[in-house]
C-alpha cells in the first residue's frame, strides 16, 4: 500500500459466501482466492472463516474514486462466485447458519488466534465494513480520533444490518457488534492526550505479552499502526454499494472537519468513553429507530434529529471533498431503513429466513453488471 495522502480513502468490505440452493454459508473461499488471482489480485483475501471474503481497493483520491472502486470489486466478485455456482452477500452476520460449521482458514496467523481467544474466535462469524482515511501526521491523527469518538455511534446506527444470529431474531439491529465485543481490545478506544502516550501504552502492551503486534488492537476507531490513517471499524458491513459509500464519505467528512478545527486551534469538547459506549449500546440495540443521548443538553435526543446536527457539522467540508450527493444519500437511509429494518421487514412477512437471505444476496448485487 503506497503512503496515504490527506483525507484519501481506503474501504475494505467483508462478504458472506453462499449455496444459493441450501442459502447457507459455504466454505469455499480458496476456490474465490484460486479464480480471483488474475481479477483481483491483492484486493482479495481469506478470513480466518473459510465461508468469509474481504475485498479492498486501493487508495482512493476521493469519494467517487472509492465508489467507482468498490463497486468494481463488488462486481468482479460476485462473478467469481458465480462462476463457482455461488453468491456474495453483504450482512453483519447471517440469518441462520451456525458457526460450529464453518471451515476454519489454514493460517498461522488464525492457527494463534484460535489458541488464544479459543470459542470467542470460532464463534466470531460476523462480516464488517474498514474505512481508511489518510491523516497527514499521527500526533493530528490520534487528536482526530479522541473527537471522532463521539460521532461513531450516529455512524454506527447508520450501519445496522445484522438483527439475525443462528436463526433467531435478537432483538438487535446489530447483533454484530456484541458477538465482537467478546474480543479483548474492541469497543469505544480511551482518550489519550499525546502520541507519546498512545504510544507507550502499545509498547507496554507488547512489553508484557498482551500483544505481539499492534494491529491485535481492534478498536472502532484506531490511528493505524502502519498507515497514516484512521481506520474506522465500527460498522456492519451494509447491502447496498451506495450505503457503504454513504458511510465512508460521512467518515471522511468528519476527519476534514474535525482537522480543520485543529489547524485553527479551535477543539470539539471530548467525552469519556464510558458515556460514549451508552450510545452505541442504543445504536446497536435500536439503529436509527431510537434515541441517543445528547452529551451538551445532558437528554436523549431522537436519532434522525442528530443526523441533522451532523450533516450540519460537516457541512462546510462537503463541497471540498466533492461529496455532498454521497453524504446525503444518509437521507435515503432514513426513508427505506437500515439493513437491519429491511430484513426484519422481509422476515416479518415471510416468516423465513431463507427469504430473508434471498434478499440480502438481491441488495448485495443491485446495481452491478
Amino acid at each position: 500500500m503506497a503512503e496515504p495522502g490527506l483525507f484519501t480513502l481506503g474501504v475494505e468490505e467483508e462478504f458472506q459466501i453462499i449455496d444459493p440452493k441450501t442459502r447457507e454459508l459455504k466454505s469455499h473461499i480458496q476456490q474465490i482466492i484460486e479464480d480471483g488471482k488474475v481479477v483481483l489480485a491483492e484486493h482479495v483475501k481469506a478470513e480466518m472463516h473459510q465461508s468469509v471474503v474481504e475485498v479492498g481497493t486501493d487508495i482512493c483520491g476521493n469519494i467517487k474514486d472509492a465508489q467507482q472502486q468498490v463497486a468494481k470489486l463488488r462486481n468482479d466478485l460476485a462473478k467469481l462466485a458465480k462462476k463457482n455456482e455461488l453468491e456474495i452477500a453483504a450482512s453483519g452476520t447471517h440469518p441462520f447458519s451456525h458457526w460450529k460449521d464453518q471451515k476454519i482458514t489454514e493460517h498461522p496467523h488464525y492457527k494463534e488466534i484460535i489458541s488464544d481467544y479459543q470459542q470467542v474466535a470460532r464463534a466470531n462469524l460476523i462480516f464488517g465494513l474498514h474505512v481508511h482515511v489518510g491523516v497527514d501526521d499521527r500526533e493530528t491523527a490520534l487528536h482526530i480520533m479522541n473527537a471522532a469518538r463521539y460521532f461513531l455511534p450516529h455512524i454506527f446506527a447508520l450501519s445496522t444490518n445484522s438483527p439475525f444470529w443462528v436463526g433467531r431474531n435478537t432483538g438487535f439491529k446489530s447483533y454484530r457488534s456484541k458477538i465482537f465485543d467478546r474480543f479483548p481490545r474492541t469497543g469505544i478506544p480511551d482518550y489519550f492526550g499525546s502520541i507519546a502516550e498512545y504510544d507507550n501504552f502499545i509498547n507496554l502492551l507488547v512489553k508484557t505479552k498482551c500483544i505481539n503486534d499492534a494491529k491485535k488492537i481492534w478498536w472502532d476507531v484506531r490511528a493505524h499502526p502502519y498507515f497514516n490513517t484512521l481506520e474506522f471499524r465500527i460498522c456492519d458491513i451494509p447491502m447496498r454499494i451506495e450505503e457503504t459509500i454513504c458511510l465512508a464519505a460521512i467518515m471522511q467528512a468528519v476527519v476534514a472537519k474535525l482537522h480543520k478545527l485543529i489547524k485553527q486551534n479551535l477543539g470539539f469538547r471530548l467525552y469519556r468513553r464510558a458515556l460514549i459506549a451508552e450510545n452505541k449500546w442504543r445504536a446497536a440495540r435500536y439503529g436509527i429507530s431510537g434515541k441517543l443521548i445528547d452529551f451538551g443538553k445532558k437528554e436523549e435526543v431522537d436519532f434522525k434529529l442528530l443526523v441533522n446536527e451532523l450533516l450540519e457539522f460537516v457541512d462546510d467540508v462537503i463541497d471540498g471533498l466533492g461529496s455532498r450527493e454521497e453524504v446525503h444519500y444518509v437521507k435515503k437511509i432514513l426513508e427505506i431503513g437500515t439493513g437491519a429494518d429491511r430484513q426484519l421487514a422481509v422476515f416479518e412477512q415471510s416468516g423465513d429466513t431463507k427469504a430473508v437471505v434471498d434478499y440480502i444476496i438481491e441488495e448485495t448485487n443491485k446495481g452491478l453488471g
